[in-house]
């Protein structure tokens, strides 16, 4: 597209300056043939690393069959995956979607229609934290504890309310007589990497069981193996009644997902809630090679351990860096709190040929793939920590 033609597309992207063509593993390729070393993963989206082998050899097989029918018929393999999710997590039953705005509008119905058809309270309050992300719907962007995404788009639903994050002695007075349930992410992604302390989880879980409410994990970005377990929830030694699922679960393929425990089944009757293409049999097809492929080799104790590695590697390069604030995250979800903004350091990054993001003004946010070698992350750490200590230097 020439430097005069507009796009046909709405300006809804603060884009790089980078047009990728074609990837492999843990490589992109640019529209110029340059290579990058992939640390954002799509934002958690490609955990496999990119055109999984397996991934692709299902859907191909499945693209030769049948590719969409309604979700009035039967469609088997979404009891094929939803067996496979359940078998590996707390949960009873799941309903499929195709995003992860999705699946949290579909954990937000679930717990107010619970409330309403089944315990008769009528509660429909909904706690969430400050710098939490949800997704970008209404409802979402209106749980979502950051001003910012709301901008313009008043007026927004009621029924949420934004508590502190980590601040397990002011949760209870966010908490009323109209709160059905509270919603969390266990590694705010989006908001600055912040993993939540097991203090302030373990008041989350014992208000839930006192006041009868439902306690609802957003996984969107922590599950499928990215912190070190299949989902985040395992860190803490809880179970929450809803979760929510959608990038990594589908190695790149559109998917999203609700689990809940079987007392909610009645919640969710025939009529109360669908979607035309959510739980395709295309789309099960990637989450079904995708999650087998996840526990055949056994990724998120891989991402344990390599993001071990990471957060030392990071550590010793990084230590007495004058810009680098805090190194933190959970497995393969690992933050670079900075004390100068991240995006012109991250400009300088991708123009090293890795690719990071950000997460918050100031936090490079790096989200390697789960089999990423060693090689690879001494390559990607060598580069992100010549950038850091270049501009240190340059500061100074």
């Amino acid at each position: 597209m020439g430097d005069q033609e507009q796009s046909a597309l709405f300006p809804t992207y603060a884009r790089f300056p980078i047009t990728l063509v074609k990837g492999e593993g843990s490589r992109l390729w640019d529209d110029t043939g340059k290579t990058y070393l992939d640390f954002a993963s799509g934002l958690a989206v490609t955990n496999l690393g990119h055109v999984p082998a397996n991934v692709k050899d299902r859907l191909v097989e499945q693209l030769n069959q049948l590719w969409h029918v309604s979700n009035l018929f039967h469609i088997p393999q979404q009891e094929r995956l939803a067996r496979l999710l359940v078998a590996n997590s707390f949960a009873d039953a799941v309903f499929f979607c195709n995003s992860g705005a999705e699946a949290n509008e579909a954990a937000i119905k679930l717990a107010r229609r619970y409330h309403a058809k089944v315990l008769g309270t009528g509660k429909y309050e909904i706690v969430t934290f400050t710098s939490s992300f949800h997704g970008r719907t209404l409802a979402t962007l209106t749980a979502t504890g950051q001003d910012k995404v709301k901008d313009g788009f008043a007026p927004l639903p009621e029924g949420f309310v934004h508590a502190p994050y980590n601040d397990a002695a002011a949760l209870r007075s966010y908490v009323t007589d109209k709160t059905c349930a509270i919603m969390l992410e266990l590694v705010q992604g989006e908001g600055g990497v912040n993993p939540a302390d097991e203090t302030f989880v373990r008041e989350i879980v014992r208000l839930c069981a006192e006041r009868d409410l439902l306690l609802i994990v957003d996984e969107i970005q922590t599950g499928m193996g990215r912190t070190g377990k299949l989902f985040a929830y395992e860190h803490y030694g809880i179970e929450p009644d809803i979760m929510t699922l959608a990038k990594g679960l589908g190695s790149g393929f559109p998917i999203g997902a609700m689990l809940g425990k079987a007392k909610l089944r009645e919640a969710f009757s025939p009529g109360s809630h669908g979607t035309t293409f959510g739980g395709t049999p295309i789309a099960m097809a990637a989450g079904i090679a995708t999650l087998e492929t996840m526990l055949q080799e056994k990724l998120p104790e891989r991402a344990a351990e390599m993001g071990d590695y990471f957060l030392k590697r990071f550590s010793e390069k990084l230590a007495g860096n004058p810009i680098v604030k805090q190194i933190r995250g959970k497995g393969l979800l690992i933050g670079i709190e900075c004390t100068v903004p991240a995006a012109e350091l991250i400009s300088a990054i991708h123009e090293r040929g890795v690719l990071v993001i950000t997460a918050g003004p100031q936090v490079i946010r790096v989200l390697p793939n789960l089999r990423v070698s060693r090689e690879e992350a001494d390559e990607g750490i060598d580069i992100i920590c010549s950038v850091l200590a270049e501009k240190a230097a340059a500061a100074n």
